[in-house]
Parts: C-alpha cells; structure tokens; sequence
C-alpha cells in the first residue's frame, strides 16, 4: 500500500503546482534545495523533496519554455508588422525617371 500512497501524494503534487505561478514554483524548488544541502534528513524525506523537486524544476521548465513561445510569438508578429511598414510602394519600370537613357 506504500506505493499507492506514494503515487497519490505525487499526483497531488503535480495537480496543485500546475496552478503555481513560475516565480512560486521557483521559489517551492530553492526551498527543496536548501533542505537538502543542509542534510539532516531522512533517506526517505530526502528522496520524497528531491522527488518534488523535481516535478517543481519540469513545471519551472514547462512555464519558461511557455513564455518564451509567447515572446518568439510576438516577436514575429511585430516583425511582420514592421515589413508591411517599411517596405517601399513598388514602382514600375521607367516610373522612376531613371531610365537607361544616359
């Protein structure tokens, strides 16, 4: 029955961080990783934080590749936008008044 128990405390990890804002994720695995260097845990304990620290680190990875898919996004729509803005009215040939004529 351990690993039931075991499966049910990850899955409500991943369900109530998949709410939490980068900034508080980032901040829960800081937290995980100070318990940890400073050692005096359990075996168990320190593989139950390394274990949410690592669900914590992928959620931290899944909103920073979100924001910068966001940023790539609007970086390419402003491009585009500034392409139609830059672009010359095209002319046509001899409407210059340059013509070969010399």
């Amino acid at each position: 029955m351990p690993s039931r128990t075991n499966k049910k405390d990850a899955a409500a990890a991943d369900a109530s961080s998949q709410g939490e804002t980068f900034e508080q994720a980032f901040t829960r695995l800081e937290e995980s990783v100070r318990r940890l260097e400073a050692g005096q845990l359990t075996l168990d304990d320190a593989t139950k934080i390394y274990e949410e620290g690592m669900r914590l680190a992928k959620r931290c990875s899944e909103l920073l590749a979100r924001a910068e898919l966001r940023i790539t996004r609007l970086q390419s729509e402003f491009a585009d936008q500034m392409s139609l803005v830059d672009e010359p009215p095209e002319k046509e040939d001899g409407a210059d008044g340059e013509g070969d004529a010399r």
